[in-house]
């Protein structure tokens, strides 16, 4: 049987966010489309070993078949990162026990610091302290995490910055259709009714500005158009409707 962490270069005790990242990785340098060496078979091998690790139930039976439990002995007490990064009241250690905790399966702390740090610190931003790259991987990661938790707004905000750096210069590639998905899903289902008005007209607005489409923009305008109204801004509401009719023509 094939070692599926070897495939994709983890440690037998990846967490899911790692092992995501090493596809994403592997399969943009084999794909078909976009590697000389046209290794197809190779990238076959990366695409099953992603399905089955990714997927709770196959990677316990593939654990169970492969490996046998390794005990979780020695646990280095002289030097703990997350420990240091929690006695630190810096925004660059903040931002980093963030991605720290997404990356070690402390997601619901990761959530909470992010809405912690965001609320108190004005202009909190966590592109600043990350390489683009990186930023770009752990932001698209954080953003799943918090529309899990239907914190919507905050995750728009985020895909919104990784759309804007993707344009700027590609890097998703082939996953970037994932990345605009999670957006559309967002603004068509969990903004109206899930945040007030002036927030939800703002995650709309900022929207508009993202390419993702007539049709989308179209639906945009009109929700623009009914949430000015209920706020009795009705000049406004028309223009949004008649902006919305001629992007229908």
């Amino acid at each position: 049987m094939e070692n599926f962490y070897e495939i994709l270069g983890v440690r037998p005790d990846a967490s899911a966010a790692e092992i995501r990242k090493a596809y994403r990785k592997k399969a943009k340098a084999l794909h078909p489309d976009m590697s000389r060496k046209r290794e197809s078979g190779e990238f076959q091998k990366v695409v099953q070993a992603y399905r089955i690790l990714s997927d709770v139930r196959g990677r316990k039976i593939f654990d169970d078949t492969l490996f046998t439990r390794r005990h979780r002995t020695e646990k280095t007490r002289e030097f703990d990162y997350r420990e240091w990064l929690l006695a630190r009241d810096d925004e660059e250690s903040r931002a980093k026990l963030i991605f720290f905790d997404l990356m070690h399966e402390r997601e619901d702390e990761a959530v909470k610091e992010f809405k912690y740090m965001s609320m108190t610190h004005a202009g909190f931003s966590l592109k600043k302290w990350f390489t683009r790259e990186d930023f770009m991987d752990f932001g698209y990661i954080l953003s799943e995490e918090l529309v899990f938790r239907s914190e919507y707004y905050d995750a728009a905000l985020l895909l919104e910055q990784i759309i804007r750096m993707e344009y700027s210069f590609p890097y998703f590639r082939l996953f970037f259709p994932e990345v605009l998905d999670l957006m559309r899903s967002i603004l068509r289902r969990n903004i109206e009714g899930y945040m007030s008005d002036e927030l939800a007209l703002d995650i709309w607005e900022r929207a508009l500005d993202l390419r993702l489409g007539k049709a989308d923009d179209v639906f945009f305008l009109n929700k623009m158009a009914e949430a000015y109204e209920r706020l009795g801004d009705r000049k406004t509401a028309e223009i949004c409707r008649s902006e919305a009719l001629k992007l229908s023509v």
